[in-house]
């Protein structure tokens, strides 16, 4: 989602709990802080969602020690949070170490493994380090088929994901039928008006769109800014790539003044403070 011109959505996970939970009391605390950054996170409010983010890893930290697997979901959330906000040198360590901890306490083919490595996967592809990306990405992908089955939105994640950096490297033979099959799986699972639906709409336009076949592009970008909308809300970031990614495709077609209305309005989205 951090690219220029057109963008894809990539898929990162935040963590809400996991099997193993703290003593009574600064478990409800620290659930609530986790809470609050997910829904922070959802809202577009990351300055605000790092800090309760750091807030939650103290908790836990103090409370079960450094390699608790409740550990493991606060430093994947924060490492997310940085990432989210182009802060790479500070997410991929604590992405490594939420993974170390989980493959340790967890074993290397549990969902939450699969997680950190979806998620340090993207932080690679991001910076375009797609040799880094692909095996993680893959064994991700193993992972989840195994545990969760087929159909799992969670597999989906993995597939759209992977789809993704195949697009990036011009192997679209590759990704189409990842990306169809990412986006039946969520239509299913998660119903028609998903945000995550609305993902694999833009990604399989953004496919489209990049070998020139607008008459399939156009169609998909609107629907998955429609969804965008409803779901999250005219003010989104994410609603601000669906916007930008449609004006894009107007300017290759010709449709300059269309293009820039749309320009206007992603840029006042950008600019509100998060």
């Amino acid at each position: 989602m951090r690219k220029t011109s057109v963008a894809v959505i990539i898929i990162f996970v935040l963590c809400l709990a996991t099997s193993q939970v703290l003593a009574q009391g600064a478990g409800i605390e620290w659930e609530t802080l986790n809470q609050e950054v997910v829904e922070l996170y959802r809202a577009g409010q990351y300055d605000r969602a790092v800090k309760v983010a750091q807030a939650a890893l103290k908790v836990a930290e103090k409370n079960v020690g450094p390699d608790h697997p409740n550990v493991a979901t606060s430093l994947n959330n924060l490492a997310l949070l940085y990432d989210t906000q182009g802060d790479y040198a500070k997410a991929e360590p604590l992405y490594k170490r939420s993974l170390a901890i989980r493959e340790k306490a967890l074993g290397p083919d549990h969902p939450d493994v699969a997680t950190s490595l979806n998620n340090l996967a993207g932080l690679y592809d991001t910076q375009g380090d797609y040799a880094k990306a692909e095996p993680l990405y893959k064994r991700s992908l193993a992972i989840r088929e195994k545990a969760l089955g087929p159909d799992h939105p969670d597999v989906a994640t993995s597939l759209n994901n992977l789809a993704e950096l195949y697009r990036t490297q011009g192997d679209y033979a590759k990704a189409e039928p990842l990306y169809k099959r990412s986006l039946a799986i969520w239509e299913k699972a998660l119903g028609p008006d998903h945000p995550n639906v609305a993902t694999s709409l833009n990604n399989l336009a953004l496919l489209y769109h990049t070998q020139g076949d607008y008459a399939k592009a156009e169609p998909l970008y609107k629907r998955s800014l429609a969804i965008l909308e409803k779901a999250l809300g005219p003010d989104h970031p994410n609603v601000a790539t669906g916007i930008e990614n449609l004006a894009e495709l107007y300017r290759a077609t010709n449709r300059p003044a269309e293009a820039g209305k749309l320009d206007a309005r992603a840029k006042k989205i950008r600019a509100l403070k998060r």
